[in-house]
């Protein structure tokens, strides 16, 4: 009796010491998530961070630095500006328009980071059956654009490569879901986009890209910026930001498979259309230079020449080119 009674008191001793360090141990892991800085990085899908997300590595190489990221989801470049504009987040992953359009509009914003390209996957899709075979054939056609993002740059791009003006196509301006209806139901003749929408519709609906990036300088290249105080204060953390997302992007530029499975869950795209996508894309994440900002200032030069813009955007005076 004695000895199972020295037994069931060993045992309790064993489950209070086990409890005990159990406590303590969430007690100091507490603390330490107390103690880390929080940073909120803003990101579209099938983007870098969308990427460095779903892999997982970013944030635990973020967090040994002792800074906890917080990824949060945006529709459109536009509502990403806003939420830069308001401090709702430190950093956002954007296309190459939005920034340019936000400065003009007295967004105090600075570019710390370019990224890859998408000037294959981006450009001009028609239908095969349109009879529209070259630049010159868009003329008086319904062609459907965004504002404020590439696909207005891209088309102004074509429209001077083919010699025609601005007011020689019907310009129909729609959000992402009502072009692919307009298209889809032949209420417009042309879409500017990119990938991996316009994979998409040259898999499904036998479309062609009349023109892509790469032939009309609209790269459609993808920044990541920041508000100019927090930006000024935070150089080390950028160049964090930079670091580990290189790290990232060259784990995508060479493991493919792995990023088109990713891709294929996040954005629910048939693999067939992230495939395409992926295979003309190039990812990449790198600190500012000057042709990134020369690309930039072309931008904010012809929107300000078509009068898209009503104040001349100097680019330069607006990038910090950590070293």
């Amino acid at each position: 009796m004695k000895h199972t009674t020295r037994k069931w008191l060993i045992f309790s001793l064993l489950v209070f010491w086990v409890a005990a360090a159990v406590y303590g141990w969430f007690l100091v892991h507490e603390e330490d998530n107390a103690k880390l800085k929080s940073v909120t990085i803003g990101f579209q899908a099938g983007d870098e961070f969308d990427i460095a997300k779903s892999r997982g590595q970013f944030a635990k190489k973020m967090e040994k630095k002792g800074y906890k990221v917080k990824f949060k989801e945006f529709q459109n470049g536009a509502a990403m500006m806003q939420a830069l504009a308001t401090g709702n987040v430190d950093y956002a992953r954007v296309g190459d328009t939005p920034p340019v359009s936000a400065l003009a509009a007295g967004t105090k914003l600075t570019y710390v980071a370019a990224g890859g390209t998408k000037e294959k996957g981006s450009g001009i899709i028609v239908k095969k059956n349109s009879g529209i075979n070259s630049l010159k054939d868009l003329k008086g056609k319904r062609v459907a654009y965004t504002k404020g993002t590439s696909s207005q740059y891209m088309l102004l791009r074509a429209l001077r490569k083919a010699g025609l003006g601005v007011d020689d196509i019907k310009w129909v301006n729609l959000d992402q879901d009502a072009a692919a209806v307009a298209y889809s139901k032949d209420k417009v003749d042309a879409w500017a986009n990119w990938d991996p929408t316009v994979a998409q519709v040259e898999l499904t609906e036998n479309s062609k890209l009349l023109i892509n990036g790469k032939q009309t300088g609209a790269v459609n290249r993808s920044f990541i910026v920041s508000p100019t105080k927090f930006a000024k204060n935070h150089r080390s953390l950028s160049r964090l930001i930079i670091k580990y997302g290189e790290q990232d992007m060259h784990w995508a530029n060479t493991h493919h498979a792995k990023v088109i499975k990713m891709m294929v869950k996040d954005l629910k795209l048939s693999k067939k259309v992230v495939q395409l996508a992926v295979k003309r894309r190039v990812f990449g994440i790198y600190k500012m230079n000057d042709e990134y900002a020369k690309e930039e200032q072309k931008i904010a030069n012809t929107f300000y020449q078509s009068g898209i813009l009503n104040k001349q955007v100097t680019i330069s005076k607006h990038v910090d080119y950590l070293k």
